[in-house]
């Protein structure tokens, strides 16, 4: 469906989880208080909505966290979304640790291709960074997962004078594998505003300072906004998500799905729909539905032209990332 802007909105973000095992200094750090469990939707709760979704057109899911892996039972989940008709795709972003775990149950459940979150190849930089140190279950889950033929994409979030360096050795992953690096300007929400990001254009600067000029790399990667940039002899390509140095908002295709149930259109904003009401109703299957399609629509036709996330000042969402499933 279209929203007011022409745009075309068929892919929607689900966050199952505000939960994590990581605490990443940017997203989610020590102190944070987390939701009761009885507030989150439930799985059937879940596919409600994607049933719901899916009639409108959009058929594409990504499912998310905080850390999706550490709600019991996420591969089903996966499962369940595959067998709503419409549905095209399924993917995940995780951290990696327990998707080595994980991995004969997710392709088993039809999981299409997976994001693995990773600032830094430095053992110690990463431990620092999220807290733990679990560099060596991340590394070896992003082998695996190609090995076992599923798409893999390393978001990467540097920041200014704590991992800005780091791009260096990240760049020896898709090196030697068909894996795509992607570099994800931070966005000024929650604990983001407390940090300072790093362009996009300063690290694609860096980069072919070293490597010479990247060829432009058309082939289609995914549903996201990603540019997509090729390094002679490297197996996999580098992307460039820069959310505030290049505003993308003209082909934005999505909305976002909180663990509790609202629906966000735009990161920037804290307006959203709130489904959970609807879905806890007691209502039937079917008037159920009905009320979700009229909200989903509701959510698409109010979303923004743009974000303002190069004014700090009119952002308006201050909730962790975790809690809304950037």
């Amino acid at each position: 469906m279209k929203d007011t802007f022409g745009r075309t909105i068929d892919y929607m973000r689900i966050s199952i989880t505000d939960r994590c095992n990581l605490r990443c200094t940017y997203c989610m750090p020590d102190g944070v208080k987390m939701l009761p469990m009885e507030d989150l939707l439930t799985y059937e709760e879940i596919v409600q909505v994607v049933s719901a979704a899916a009639e409108l057109g959009i058929t594409h899911y990504r499912v998310t966290g905080g850390e999706p892996l550490v709600r019991r039972g996420c591969p089903t989940l996966i499962s369940m979304i595959k067998a709503v008709p419409q549905v095209e795709s399924v993917t995940m972003t995780t951290n990696g640790i327990l998707l080595k775990s994980f991995l004969p149950e997710l392709l088993a459940a039809g999981l299409d291709s997976v994001n693995i979150s990773l600032d830094t190849t430095d053992r110690d930089a990463y431990a620092a960074l999220t807290g733990r140190d679990e560099l060596e279950a991340v590394l070896t889950s992003v082998q695996e997962a190609v090995d076992a033929g599923l798409p893999v994409k390393i978001n990467t979030v540097l920041l200014k004078g704590i991992n800005d360096s780091a791009f260096k050795s990240l760049l020896t992953i898709p090196e030697k594998m068909p894996v795509n690096l992607r570099f994800i300007e931070l966005m000024p929400i929650g604990h983001g505003a407390d940090h300072a990001g790093v362009p996009g254009v300063w690290i694609r600067d860096q980069i072919e300072e070293s490597y010479g000029p990247m060829t432009k790399d058309e082939t289609r990667h995914g549903n996201g906004p990603a540019v997509y940039y090729r390094i002679p002899g490297f197996a996999g390509s580098i992307g460039f998500i820069d959310a505030v140095g290049d505003k993308f908002c003209e082909t934005c295709n999505r909305i976002r799905l909180t663990s509790t149930g609202e629906v966000k259109s735009c990161l920037c904003y804290e307006d959203n729909v709130d489904l959970r009401p609807v879905l806890r109703s007691g209502d039937t299957k079917e008037e159920t539905g009905k009320k979700v399609r009229e909200l989903l629509t509701c959510a698409i036709k109010e979303k923004p032209k743009m974000h303002c996330f190069e004014d700090k000042e009119g952002v308006t969402e201050t909730r962790e990332m975790g809690k809304i499933g950037g």
